[in-house]
């Protein structure tokens, strides 16, 4: 399967790994990059220095094509685009913000830069700044999210502009990946399945409560403050719930709540802290079951996808006939 994605960024399979923090560390994203998707380096909050290691832990392992995902609202962010351009990184994704002040350096050097957007407004106002994709996350995704699905997301930002979209959200097996491509989408990024990777480094802890998972485990905090994340449900989630009853009660600030994840996902991934820690995880979870290499994975979803796609497609030219 081509698409303009996979002919953009010289990859196999139009399959991304989201930037996750904490969780994206060179290891996870040079085996996706290796098994034929786009290994991507979660930077965070993290400082110069660490991603440099991730990027040389990445290109270690492959020579395939990988990116970083530059958060915007980072205090290092200028390092990291620096560190991009230094070290001869092709793909940037980013978030939380607005990469225009980078993107005529990145594009000089020669970085194709994919922002993620949320609505359609900002779908289009990325377009007209030349940024080469979008990636539309709908709010079934792990951590920080939006307001629209990705089936509704997904479609209208197809409608919206002409640059290639990359579907986010939910999407955890070919049926998703089919669903998406329908959709209009010309690849898909998928985050909660590559937590659980054999080659992710995240604590056996953190994996286990996603395999564990069912539909309705996960919950979303912090939305009075206008900062929503997705999570699986834990103490750290019963005590943003009550947090977030005392702010509408004018008990609580709206920094007084986001103090309260200062730390948390670190605590989860790195530490194995899965009753006070962030345990950020999509929807999706539910379904995933098992830690798989990421070269099983990217497989399944792709040829799992091309399988439905196919029996559809028969299915419906028998109907018509």
């Amino acid at each position: 399967m081509k698409t303009r994605i996979t002919e953009l960024l010289q990859i196999e399979y139009p399959i991304f790994q989201g930037g996750m923090a904490w969780v994206a560390d060179g290891d996870l994203a040079g085996a996706v990059s290796n098994a034929g998707g786009l290994g991507i380096i979660g930077g965070g909050n993290a400082p110069k220095e660490v991603v440099k290691a991730n990027i040389d832990r990445v290109k270690s392992i492959t020579n395939k094509p990988f990116g970083v995902n530059v958060m915007l609202l980072s205090p290092f962010a200028d390092d990291i685009v620096d560190l991009v351009i230094e070290t001869g990184v092709k793909v940037v994704t980013t978030g939380a913000g607005n990469p225009g002040k980078y993107l005529e350096r990145l594009h000089d050097a020669g970085v194709i830069v994919i922002p993620v957007v949320p609505s359609v407004a900002l779908a289009k106002r990325m377009e007209k700044l030349g940024v080469d994709a979008v990636i539309t996350e709908g709010m079934e995704a792990g951590g920080h999210i939006g307001k629209l699905t990705t089936m509704t997301l997904v479609r209208q930002v197809v409608d919206s502009i002409s640059i290639p979209v990359i579907a986010a959200g939910g999407i955890a097996d070919g049926r998703g990946a089919a669903a998406a491509f329908m959709l209009g989408a010309e690849a898909v990024q998928i985050g909660t399945r590559f937590v659980v990777a054999r080659e992710s480094n995240a604590h056996q802890n953190f994996k286990d409560k996603i395999i564990k998972a069912k539909d309705i485990d996960t919950v979303v905090s912090a939305q009075v403050v206008g900062h929503p994340v997705r999570s699986i449900k834990n103490k750290l989630t019963s005590a943003y719930a009550k947090a977030e009853k005392e702010f509408l009660r004018e008990q609580k600030t709206a920094s007084e709540i986001d103090e309260m994840g200062a730390g948390s996902l670190r605590n989860a991934v790195v530490d194995g802290d899965v009753v006070n820690g962030s345990i950020m995880a999509g929807q999706i979870a539910g379904m995933v079951k098992k830690e798989e290499t990421c070269k099983e994975i990217i497989e399944d979803i792709f040829y799992g996808a091309a399988q439905v796609i196919t029996e559809e497609s028969k299915r419906w030219e028998n109907s018509i006939k």
